[in-house]
């Protein structure tokens, strides 16, 4: 039935008909438009939803420094253990146990780990367990992964011996399958033996993270990825900002830092939420390399998350501006690090991590969501500062959180200083329901084209009344069509729109806290939503140049719940057309390319459900996935039909 419904479906797309088609598009091809940036369509990363720890990082413990406020907290213990911090192996992160004798032959010392929600454990799959450990004279562990069922189905003893802090590796296989297995670490000898950052990691991981994640971040084709934040940047108090120089050197030296979103929600709280900066800059640089996306990182301001603060409390929220100095050394700072030479202080660090190559990094992002005078005042010096010594780096501001002045003046306001600190782009967000974004199809077609540029940083379609049975917020294929239409407009407007990123990306099946968000994982797999295959969509098939696209000489931006772009790809030599129909009726469309003799062979990729609340699950990964098939246009005029509810894409 399936494949019925699939072949009567592009059929009705490849339906030729005459001149009486409903609309009749034209599509200028003579004259090449707007260059459409490399950047244009990207993913924005933010530790949220058990996004790093617990889901892009590969590490499966949680916890494996002994630093959280409750310090066992993620543990489970039994016998003789205790906490200490004598002597540490690393100097910010002091805390270590000790496993000491029971005390009776017939009792035990150990220490077990849950993971995230449990360890996810594939059959035949190596698993690298590591840890730093000393004992007075000669200990022993065995180090185990045990099954949900209480099994041990994997285990290896370590000899430990002398008195410094040595690390210790062994490898263990898993015979099969188990999404909610554990470690478990036993003392075998009498000796006591003090153990820190206990570590595993599936041997498939990549650079230290999830390879099934980077792999869906590869096929979505990205031109821009920023991080690490969103929120985590700016703290919920000064001193839990994000800040990059403790996520760089050795891993185990890494201080943890408290993730502002294990409180922010009380209906889904997380009180074992940190970050661990096992996942840091020096990872996100190497992953953007990966997928060819030019890095955007984002530093503090010096302001606090001020949704969570009061402005007038100036001792957590902002720092005095003649204060700022280190936080804009931070910035300049950062800037060396992606592309210093190696003779340089922080260049060397990055060599000395592995990449002595400078990372290109071309452009930064200054503050999140910040708003009003306490930004601005304070953006202005880092902007004389960046621009004095790195005259060629994009600087990203910031319009405030919302994407008009719906809530306040906050937005005009923002705009008007980003134009007189001469920022390069100006980050947007708009997270609003699917009647806003129909109506915003058309939102830059009349902004003002001396600049600066925007850049759509945060933004996906919330469905205001979520069809019964589908919990709100979940990834619905109505959302994604309201974002294909709206991100026509984007394409449009290229001359103005330099950049768009989704967010948030990912999150956790079990430890989600917002939503809806781009990738949906457990401890196995990943989900790739309808919302993933537009941005797929588009950034496979960005092109080089914008072609004006009309109908009746006016851009189509939601007539008769019709949206269309068109691009040219001087690479390929293709001409690319992309089509939203979001009316319940299936449209007769004529599309003639001027300046074309015959379009050819070419192919059609659709994104079609016949249910608006469809969903793709960890059970049924393929509800809504796109379909490609061939077509052929003998001539410039393109006959189509598009069935209702259809995001479309001709290639010729």
């Amino acid at each position: 039935m399936k494949n019925i419904k699939i072949f009567a479906l592009l059929a009705a797309l490849m339906l030729p008909f005459a001149a009486n088609a409903q609309h009749q598009y034209v599509v200028n091809a003579k004259k090449l438009g707007a260059p459409v940036q490399p950047t244009m369509y990207g993913i924005f990363f933010e530790d949220i939803n058990f996004g790093a720890d617990g889901g892009l990082y590969a590490e499966l413990i949680e916890n494996r420094s002994f630093e959280f406020p409750q310090q066992l907290m993620g543990w489970n213990i039994f016998g003789n253990v205790a906490v200490r911090d004598v002597n540490p192996a690393f100097e910010r992160n002091p805390h270590y146990v000790t496993l000491s004798d029971p005390g009776h032959h017939d009792k035990f010392t150990g220490v077990e780990n849950h993971g995230f929600f449990g360890i996810g454990l594939k059959s035949g799959m190596d698993y690298l367990f590591s840890v730093f450990a000393r004992t007075g004279g000669k200990s022993r562990i065995r180090v185990e992964l045990v099954d949900a069922d209480n099994n041990p189905i994997a285990k290896q003893s370590i000899d430990v011996s002398g008195g410094e802090w040595k690390k210790y590796t062994a490898t263990l296989r898993s015979p099969k399958t188990d999404a909610k297995g554990f470690l478990r670490i036993f003392l075998e000898s009498p000796a006591s033996v003090d153990l820190d950052h206990v570590s595993l990691f599936p041997a498939d991981n990549w650079n230290g993270l999830r390879r099934d994640l980077v792999n869906d971040l590869k096929d979505l084709h990205p031109g821009v990825f920023r991080f690490p934040g969103g929120c985590i940047v700016e703290g919920t108090t000064l001193a839990e900002r994000y800040q990059w120089k403790n996520t760089v050197g050795p891993a185990e030296n890494r201080p943890l830092n408290q993730n502002r979103w294990n409180f922010t929600f009380p209906h889904r709280l997380f009180p074992n939420y940190f970050q661990s900066g096992g996942l840091g800059f020096y990872e996100l640089f190497l992953l953007s390399e990966e997928i060819g996306a030019q890095a955007l990182p984002v530093v503090s301001v010096g302001l606090a998350c001020q949704y969570q603060n009061r402005d007038d409390e100036a001792d957590v929220v902002h720092v005095p501006v003649d204060q700022l100095q280190p936080y804009i050394d931070d910035a300049l700072d950062l800037i060396e690090f992606a592309n210093g030479a190696t003779d340089t202080p922080w260049g060397k660090v990055r060599a000395e991590m592995g990449h002595p190559a400078p990372f290109n990094l071309q452009q930064i992002a200054v503050g999140n969501e910040q708003w009003g005078e306490l930004y601005a005042e304070r953006l202005v010096k880092f902007v004389d500062a960046i621009r004095a010594r790195y005259p060629q780096m994009k600087i990203v501001g910031s319009s405030g959180p919302s994407p008009d002045d719906s809530e306040g003046k906050q937005f005009t306001y923002g705009w008007e200083q980003m134009r007189r600190l001469k920022v390069d782009l100006v980050d947007e967000h708009f997270y609003r329901n699917q009647d806003w974004f129909m109506q915003n199809v058309a939102r830059y077609d009349n902004y003002d084209r001396r600049g600066p540029r925007v850049f759509a940083g945060e933004y996906a379609c919330h469905v205001k009344e979520p069809p019964v049975g589908v919990p709100e917020g979940k990834n619905v294929f109505e959302a994604a069509l309201c974002e294909a239409a709206v991100m026509t407009g984007f394409e449009r407007n290229a001359d103005i729109v330099h950049m768009a990123t989704y967010a948030p990306l990912f999150a956790h099946e079990e430890g989600w806290q917002w939503r809806p968000d781009l990738i949906w994982m457990d401890n196995l797999s990943t989900v790739r939503t309808p919302n993933y295959y537009v941005q797929q969509m588009f950034a496979c098939n960005a092109g080089t140049n914008v072609l004006q696209l009309t109908e009746d000489k006016q851009p189509v931006t939601g007539q008769d719940g019709l949206c269309a772009s068109a691009v040219y790809d001087k690479n390929t030599g293709k001409y690319i057309l992309k089509i939203v129909n979001t009316a319940d009726a299936e449209k007769a469309i004529s599309v003639t390319f001027r300046g074309v003799k015959t379009l050819g062979d070419g192919t059609v990729v659709t994104l079609h459900s016949d249910r608006m609340d469809a969903v793709n699950t960890v059970k049924n990964k393929n509800v809504v996935v796109p379909q490609t098939s061939r077509i052929t246009c003998p001539g410039n005029i393109l006959s189509i039909t598009i069935p209702a509810k259809t995001f479309a894409l001709y290639c010729f």
